[in-house]
């Protein structure tokens, strides 16, 4: 089985080499990337890549930010030339775990029938800034879930079969193609997710993003995007962005009281990859620290890990998975139910066209006779 990850970025040298790396361990056998105007070194870490022959690169020079239609071309790419069988629609703050040995396994599980499964995100909250990397520093997992317009709100993403005539939707949570039948309610795979990592990247994240997809408003700018950028535009985005950061006090109230996890999986992994090594803080480090086991990769608690695998859930981890899992199904029924609704409206404006097209017809003969 070959897996192809696709991954369109913009500016994300603090996260994008761990991020391929990560994959490419997890396995990925190939990426196809699209580098959309970056200027913080992140095309020369795409290009690094491309030189070692694992990464197609597209180079993106719009102004506007055509998520949909670029992350398409590359899941077709992914189909058409590159010999996937099962395509990753990724984020460069997103790290696609696995469970198991590794991608392959995981997804050769899924039955034939169904082409598209999901994973779901899992939020890890922003610390304070200390000069290390974000893994260092961001062990600490959201754990009350909530589908909304929020920088850590839950949400699921999509993996498909490859497909030639695939159209990947909005934010790469959804895909559609011709026997893309979508297994709803299960989340084999966990996306461990770092969507605001410092003030600079939501500078970043929030305004030049912003920027971007103003230019392509026609499709809607998510709210607590615009949010923040009218923040910005008031001279108040670390105003923002404070609220969002969980300092010491916070994160022993949040460990005490079950909304946050340590989760150190990441770290660890990047770890063992050559990235990081800094230092964490004595909060930091699980009460719990089980990588004296013999069966331990991780010092995770309800992790369980056997050799260089990715581990698995144990009882207790698995069912917060899923009581967290619990929340998407808002967004799964919104994600249906807007297939089904633009499937309809594709419908009407066939319909509506051929009524006028039917009307002109009407009036030239009625203007001849």
């Amino acid at each position: 089985m070959k897996v192809v990850m696709t991954l369109l970025v913009r500016d994300e040298a603090d996260i994008v080499d761990e991020q391929i790396a990560f994959h490419l361990d997890a396995g990925v056998d190939f990426v196809v990337a699209t580098d959309n105007r970056s200027q913080d070194g992140t095309t020369e870490i795409l290009e690094r890549y491309e030189g070692e022959g694992r990464l197609h690169l597209i180079r993106e020079s719009g102004e506007d930010l055509r998520q949909s239609e670029w992350v398409t071309r590359m899941a077709r790419l992914a189909a058409t030339e590159f010999g996937a069988d099962w395509v990753l629609n990724t984020d460069a703050d997103e790290f696609w775990w696995p469970q198991g040995a590794g991608l392959g396994e995981r997804l050769s599980a899924i039955p034939s029938r169904y082409g598209v499964v999901r994973g779901a995100w899992r939020n890890f909250v922003p610390r304070p800034e200390d000069g290390h990397s974000f893994s260092e520093r961001m062990t600490a997992r959201l754990c009350t879930p909530a589908f909304h317009h929020h920088p850590l709100s839950t949400h699921s993403k999509s993996a498909h079969r490859a497909a030639a005539d695939v159209r990947v939707g909005r934010g790469n949570h959804e895909a559609f193609g011709e026997g893309l039948l979508p297994l709803r309610g299960w989340y084999p795979l966990e996306i461990l997710h770092f969507p605001v990592r410092s003030l600079e990247h939501s500078v970043r994240k929030y305004v030049t993003q912003f920027v971007a997809l103003e230019k392509n408003a026609e499709k809607g700018i998510p709210n607590h995007m615009a949010n923040a950028h009218a923040a910005y535009l008031a001279g108040r985005l670390e105003q923002f962005y404070e609220p969002l950061v969980v300092d010491d006090e916070a994160l022993a109230h949040g460990l005490e009281d079950g909304s946050l996890a340590l989760d150190s999986r990441l770290r660890d992994r990047l770890r063992q990859l050559g990235f990081g090594q800094g230092q964490s803080s004595p909060l930091e480090t699980p009460v719990s620290d089980t990588s004296s086991r013999s069966d331990a990769g991780s010092s995770t608690p309800g992790v369980r890990h056997r050799g260089g695998d990715f581990g698995r859930l144990d009882v207790a981890a698995a069912a917060q998975y899923a009581a967290e899992s619990s929340a998407l199904d808002e967004s799964d029924f919104a994600l249906a139910l807007g297939a089904r609704i633009e499937e309809l409206e594709s419908r009407v404006a066939l319909l509506e066209r051929g009524a006028v097209t039917r009307v002109g017809r009407a009036v030239r003969r009625g203007l001849r006779s």
